[in-house]
């Protein structure tokens, strides 16, 4: 019985998922449209919100290191990811390639716990937005009640209480709006994206040229603060924030989600994983110095920390902080968009293999979407959106996100053992390195997140145990498969 928990999907298999033939999603996306759709997920709550959160919480103005050590093991990883990438052109990212590897209960683990990074991804990043949008409301005279702009419910030292908010109703109306556009098209989707992305990157850009000049090195000492505690400055603060700030970089995993709408994924898959990943994270170095020197860390605990150090800067930055503020929930609505869509492909790629329901894997007859997974995981991430605090999701993210690395990592590994001769368009240099070091990073960054965090981890993999020993291991078309 344990062996038949691990029956594999052959590479064959997989080839013949992608074939034009039998794949039902359509194929719009080039490199560049795959690269913008990395950058469009990585720009984000990243530099928008949670930079401020893991400088003041954690690392104090050696966040810039965190964002470093995040970025190397994201690179590991991103290395192993763009060889899967350019080998299995199927939907599904890091679920899809776990089934190939390591077996349907493995990959089931993996679908499972990509829920975390997408579906709860979108809700994270939807409370930043609502947080930028009731500040530049603010700013034009604009004052939405806080009963319905703040969330219900609040986690911190004391445990849960409530905070007489109702519903974070613009944190629920972006994630409405950006279900309701995945629905229409991949297409218009990513149009939509590419002109987002290029007025975030243009924002990012000004705060960083035009707030140099308001720097105080003072604020960047001490660069790395006395510890205080576990995971609270000194070197254990800054693995704690890069396990914090690795929600920044999901981004880039997002993309291999849309492998079966990509035009020639085996060769554009790795482009858009990898250049992707080396843009944002040069911009998050230069923006989290840039924040840091204009804002002394211990400051930097709210919901818009750019906003913030334009207001610290004085009248000399006045004039940047609507455009801030309008980049910023541009972006932010970019990312909700790009995490929206790579939970629903999961979902379908689950559902097409038997896994989850039947009606997970239909697809829209005129606009040739999976519409069932779409408005699901949109009704979900508006309900997680709309009354938990932004803190709580985005730690269930990190690890969420984490634990997908470390077994792609471990992956690449076993392919190289169990199919050496398979064509790769890309190949992961330095296998067993890359890889093992790939795997070690992530999960030190995982055991150094909160633990609050992996009891939470294990609860939601109880429930996905539930559901897959009841439902999915009896549906499994794979296995139907081999048994006929």
């Amino acid at each position: 019985m344990i062996k038949d928990l691990f029956i594999k999907k052959t590479l064959a298999q997989l080839d013949e998922q992608a074939d034009s033939k039998h794949n039902e999603l359509r194929r719009h996306l080039g490199p560049v449209n795959l690269t913008l759709l990395g950058i469009g997920c990585v720009i984000g709550a990243g530099i928008f919100v949670l930079t401020g959160t893991a400088a003041a919480l954690h690392a104090g103005p050696a966040i810039a290191l965190s964002f470093i050590i995040s970025a190397f093991g994201c690179l590991l990883a991103g290395l192993c990811y763009a060889e899967f990438a350019s080998m299995i052109p199927v939907s599904g990212s890091a679920y899809t390639y776990g089934y190939a590897t390591m077996g349907e209960f493995i990959a089931w683990i993996i679908g499972w716990d990509l829920i975390l990074e997408y579906l709860f991804g979108s809700a994270t990043v939807a409370v930043g937005w609502s947080g930028y949008v009731s500040s530049l409301l603010a700013d034009v005279g604009l004052h939405l009640p806080s009963a319905i702009c703040q969330s219900p419910f609040v986690f911190d030292a004391e445990g849960w209480h409530t905070t007489g908010a109702i519903i974070n109703f613009p944190a629920v109306f972006i994630v409405a709006l950006m279900t309701t556009l995945l629905v229409i098209g991949i297409k218009e989707s990513a149009k939509f994206n590419n002109i987002i992305v290029m007025i975030k990157v243009i924002v990012i850009l000004l705060f960083i040229g035009f707030g140099i000049a308001y720097i105080d090195t003072h604020n960047w000492t001490p660069f790395i603060p006395a510890s205080t505690g576990p995971g609270e400055f000194g070197w254990s603060g800054i693995l704690t924030g890069a396990g914090v700030v690795f929600f920044a970089y999901i981004g880039f995993d997002a993309v291999s989600t849309t492998s079966q709408e990509a035009i020639n994924p085996k060769r554009d898959m790795p482009i858009g994983i990898l250049a992707s990943l080396i843009v944002c994270t040069i911009l998050y170095i230069a923006v989290s110095l840039t924040l840091t020197g204009i804002v002394n860390y211990k400051d930097l605990n709210v919901p818009a920390p750019i906003a913030l150090a334009i207001d610290t800067a004085g009248q000399g930055l006045a004039w940047l902080r609507p455009i801030i503020k309008i980049g910023a929930i541009a972006g932010l609505s970019s990312v909700v968009l790009v995490l929206l869509l790579g939970q629903s492909r999961v979902f379908f790629s689950m559902a097409s293999d038997g896994l989850l329901w039947k009606s997970f894997a239909k697809v829209h007859p005129k606009f040739k979407t999976p519409y069932i997974t779409t408005i699901v995981t949109g009704c979900f991430a508006a309900f997680f959106a709309g009354l938990f605090p932004i803190g709580l999701l985005g730690e269930l993210v990190s690890i969420g996100t984490l634990l997908a690395f470390v077994i792609v990592c471990i992956g690449i590994i076993i392919l190289r053992k169990t199919e050496p001769d398979a064509p790769r368009a890309f190949k992961t240099p330095w296998v067993p390195v890359i890889p093992i070091l790939g795997a070690l990073v992530c999960f030190v960054q995982m055991a150094s997140l909160p633990k609050d965090t992996w009891y939470r981890l294990f609860g939601w993999m109880a429930i996905g145990f539930i559901i897959y020993f009841t439902y999915s291991r009896k549906h499994s078309k794979t296995r139907q498969y081999r048994q006929e």
